[in-house]
């Protein structure tokens, strides 16, 4: 019922654009003829767009700004494009539709972000990982890194918008179908984010804004700020462009979320020597504690059953303050040469703390199991007795990540540009990001308070018997023991350790640098339909690297938190309000960062080295293409192909475990792999008449694995006996993709397309589980983790078809629609990552004289994300996003802007399979925003 609202929705929208298109008064301006392909399509387009349209009463020219000045930009730059192409365009210097680069993209038919923390920060194309698609700055790629706690794509090829400061964008471009002299890597398609160069901005031009932004759930409000200049002399021989962004956001999560299910016959019940469950005389299996009853069903309906392996009430902060400098300077030492030299740097503080309090029921309380309700083979309602000796009921996490992320990118240009349409440019540059936690603290205590849970398909209830804000209810976490690291005795005065684990600091630090040189050319030529010629080569040296290292933390008192002294709060009150998370679990201890620094700081800290969580990965790229672009009778477009050398070298660590009182053995590992691909593509564009267009395309693409599944090392987790790991013999993916699109101009401002598209993958990457045996620090025993680690072999293919329109209709009003529907199957029976059967966005605007106003509204049906915890198929239910953005011109140069996202205050869930299996409920809030900017 709720997606046929939205079909309905959106198909009104359209409807309702396209009668505005040829209802709408023909007064409004004419779109330009079309230009020749021999300029690149930005190029032409941007001839196209800055050209003044004529009005057919007066013969006077309109110059058309802001909403409409934009879209009518990106539709020229999107009709004079040979292959497939989506458009965003500023509407003024410093003036992008949205406060963030990725919820912009959202806008785009095809392309879809995910929300987990609120804030948009990768994107999916086409329904492909946003691994798969690349993100190149002014034709380059850019190197990346992300900060601790993100589990949204790791060390991937993409990159974090949220980092981009959209003032310093003057538009992105969607490539859906690839062109040869565009560098390789994406299965979905590649964004080229287009920077303002001096000699194309008038002279002196300024823009200057600052604002305040307010998160109703994080309860805080903090400042943004940013300004531009650009500089040329009257010759145009030299310009200067210099930009500087402030942003600070604090944002609050909180939700419940799942640790995944597991079988309730593994936990609750007595098992003989072989692992087989014990059965009385009827047959029914025997509970560890026989007392307890059950509901829903007889014994034997529990053992089949399914239930989760933790609960966890998780409260989330986060500080995002990032700083962006942008510099660019262009000289034209004659009329056909030019130099163009830009770096941008970006300092960005994500420090973040998490406060969870969680129950594993199974595991800990398996034993003291008093009921248990089946329903539809779950678990949906448990009450447990307090901890037995030995084990424990709950556990309390604090963690405390600093983060801090860097981002430098230097590229040096030089062109020429010939005669009859021939150029020559050669490019080089260098990048490097940092990021990662740097360090994270762990401090945790537990609980042996007796607790039941009860959960639906959006809600859970967890209640103790105890007081969760009571210090003295917390205790030191594990026993004395005798204490190892990977098997050797940790010496402390001369003598082994006896102590218990009460933490740790980890420090994670991911490098990404990136070097690179190329040159591209282009040959005019006539022969029959081909105009010119390109052709051009790209060297990239690569390195991906993970430093990892910490400190075990011990103690050796038998302590609580009350008897650490330390000042402790709770949980401010309606953290968890809205999430569908209730009982007393809500309310429980919180330490301030400090404290834990201090707790951690005056107890005993070993140094440990982490080889085995550490890795490089070096890769080297060596590409070189020839790119053909033809016109004859109406067809234009282009046909070559790009030949592509890869080479990977990884290195890093196994522990190889020996038997049980023996020490595991570090050996170093490393592994070269290398390949050459070959790969074709055809665009082709014809124009039926002024006003249709028809588009095919069909290319052969590649799409290389993340660094951190080539890197080889291997995390665990004591606790839950879980790892992941990678894989240095990972092949790249490899589709055939295939394109059709029909687009109708009817006016200037006007569209209406369809496009269809599929995607035939292979050697696509599955998650693969085995059992591997690791030395365990907690138990100092050898112990059988579950492992998951990425494997090549698999295939998919999607499908899929997008109907848009965009329409400027009656009296400053106009209209953005789009539907997208797509589907895929694969050889494990999922949809791929980050699909949605179904995406709608509806924007409607009004602008007129001084004031204009945007609303977005954003739907997305359900999508597979990732394996989860014990192989949990965690799908993202529908979500809906609702945004605002209103400017009021105070002046010609003074622009006063509000924003607001997120109106709805959506929940984003996550389930595993079934919505009666939820894994995560979070709320990350609304934001509200306003500032004043000032341009000339």
């Amino acid at each position: 019922m709720v997606f046929r609202k939205q079909v309905l929705l959106t198909s009104s929208a359209i409807a309702f654009g396209f009668a505005g298109f040829l209802s709408a008064p023909s007064a409004t301006a004419q779109v330009a003829p079309t230009t020749a392909p021999t300029t690149t399509p930005t190029e032409a387009a941007d001839a196209q767009a800055a050209a003044p349209a004529a009005a057919e009463d007066t013969g006077q020219d309109i110059v058309v700004t802001g909403i409409r000045g934009s879209l009518r930009s990106a539709i020229a730059v999107k009709r004079q494009a040979n292959a497939i192409v989506d458009v965003i365009s500023a509407e003024a210097i410093g003036k992008f539709p949205d406060r963030n680069v990725a919820e912009s993209l959202s806008h785009v038919p095809g392309v879809s972000i995910d929300r987990r923390f609120g804030e948009g920060e990768k994107v999916a194309i086409h329904g492909t990982d946003p691994a798969l698609n690349r993100m190149l700055l002014d034709g380059h790629a850019v190197a990346s890194a992300d900060w601790g706690g993100n589990d949204n794509d790791p060390t991937s090829r993409t990159f974090n918008y949220s980092l981009l400061a959209p003032e310093l964008v003057e538009r992105l471009e969607v490539y859906k179908s690839p062109e040869p002299r565009i560098e390789e890597g994406s299965i979905g398609g590649t964004v080229i984010v287009r920077t303002r160069r001096p000699l194309d901005t008038p002279a002196n031009s300024i823009f200057a804004s600052g604002g305040y932004s307010y998160n109703d759930r994080a309860d805080k409000g903090n400042v943004r700020a940013s300004g531009l200049y650009s500089w040329h002399n009257d010759a145009g021989t030299f310009g200067v462009l210099g930009a500087v962004t402030y942003d600070k956001q604090s944002l609050t999560r909180s939700g419940v979320e799942f640790f995944g299910f597991e079988n309730a016959g593994d936990r609750f019940f007595q098992k003989d020597t072989n692992g087989a469950l014990v059965r009385d005389a009827s047959g029914q299996p025997v509970l560890k504690n026989p007392n307890a009853t059950v509901t829903g069903g007889t014994r034997q309906d529990l053992a089949n059953a399914v239930s989760p392996f933790g609960i966890n009430y998780a409260y989330f902060t986060q500080e995002r303050k990032r700083i962006s400098y942008v510099g660019t300077v262009q000289a034209k030492p004659t009329d056909d040469i030019t130099l163009t030299l830009n770096g941008l740097h970006i300092d960005g503080n994500y420090n973040n703390s998490s406060q969870s309090m969680y129950v594993i029921p199974g595991a800990w309380s398996g034993d003291v199991l008093q009921s248990a309700t089946v329903a539809n083979g779950v678990v949906t309602n448990a009450s447990f007795g307090a901890a037995s000796a030995g084990s424990q009921s709950a556990q309390l996490d604090l963690l405390i990540r600093k983060t801090k992320l860097t981002t430098d990118n230097l590229n040096f240009e030089a062109a020429w540009e010939g005669p009859g349409g021939a150029t020559l440019s050669a490019t080089g540059g260098w990048s490097k990001a940092i990021g990662g936690r740097n360090p994270e603290y762990l401090f945790d205590v537990r609980t042996d308070l007796p607790y039941s849970y009860g959960f639906t398909s959006d809600s859970a209830n967890v209640e103790y018997g105890g007081d969760l804000t009571n210090p003295a209810n917390y205790r030191r976490s594990n026993s004395p023991q005798a204490q190892t690291i990977d098997g050797a005795p940790v010496i402390v005065n001369g003598t082994q350790l006896t102590a218990a684990r009460a933490g740790g600091i980890d420090f994670s630090k991911t490098i990404d640098r990136d070097y690179y040189a190329g040159y591209d050319a282009v040959i005019p030529f006539e022969a029959g339909p081909f105009k010119e010629i390109r052709i051009g080569g790209k060297f990239t040296d690569h390195r991906n690297r993970l430093n990892a290292s910490g400190f075990n933390n011990y103690s050796t008192s038998n302590y609580t938190l009350a008897s650490l002294g330390v000042d402790t709060s709770t949980t401010p009150n309606g953290t968890f309000d809205g999430t569908g998370g209730t009982g007393n679990a809500t309310k429980y201890i919180n330490l301030s960062q400090q404290a834990v620094i201090d707790i951690l700081a005056n107890s005993i800290n070993i140094p440990v080295a982490k080889p085995t969580a550490s890795y490089i990965v070096d890769e080297t790229v060596a590409a070189n293409y020839v790119q053909l672009n033809f016109e004859q009778s109406g067809f234009r477009g282009n046909v070559g192909g790009r030949l592509v050398y890869t080479k990977n070298v990884s290195n890093y660590a196994d522990q190889v475990s020996g038997t049980d009182g023996t020490l595991p053995t570090i050996v170093p590992q490393r592994v070269q792999n290398d390949y050459l691909k070959f790969l074709p593509s055809l665009n082709v564009a014809y124009e039926a008449g002024a006003q249709l267009i028809f588009r095919g395309s069909v290319a052969k693409v590649i799409a290389r694995p993340r660094y951190e599944q080539l890197g080889g090392s291997v995390g665990r987790n004591d606790i839950t006996l879980d790892a992941s790991g990678g894989n240095p013999n990972l092949k790249p993916y490899q589709s055939t993709n295939y394109e059709l699109s029909a687009e109708y101009y009817p006016r200037a401002g006007a569209l209406l397309s369809l496009e269809l598209f599929r995607r035939e993958v292979k050697d696509y990457i599955l998650n693969g589980l085995s059992r591997q045996t690791f030395f365990n620090e907690l138990t100092q025993t050898n112990a059988s983790y579950l492992v998951s680690q990425p494997l090549n072999g698999g295939k998919a293919n999607v499908n899929g078809a997008l109907v848009s329109a965009q329409g400027e209709i009656w009296h400053g009003f106009g209209l953005q629609a789009n539907y997208s529907y797509a589907e895929s199957s694969t050889d494990e029976g999922l949809n791929l990552p980050y699909l949605s059967k179904h995406t709608v966005n509806v924007i409607p605007y009004y602008e007129n004289g001084p004031f204009q106003a945007r609303l977005s509204y954003n739907y997305r049906s359900a999508y597979f994300r990732q394996i989860g915890r014990l192989n949990s198929i965690d799908m993202v239910a529908p979500y809906s996003q609702l945004d605002f953005s209103a400017g009021f011109n105070l002046t010609k140069a003074v622009t006063l802007t509000v924003n607001a996202q997120n109106l709805l205050d959506s929940t984003y869930t996550q389930y595993s399979g079934t919505r009666d299996r939820p894994t995560a409920f979070y709320k990350n809030g609304r934001t509200f925003a306003a500032s004043v900017s000032f341009r000339m």
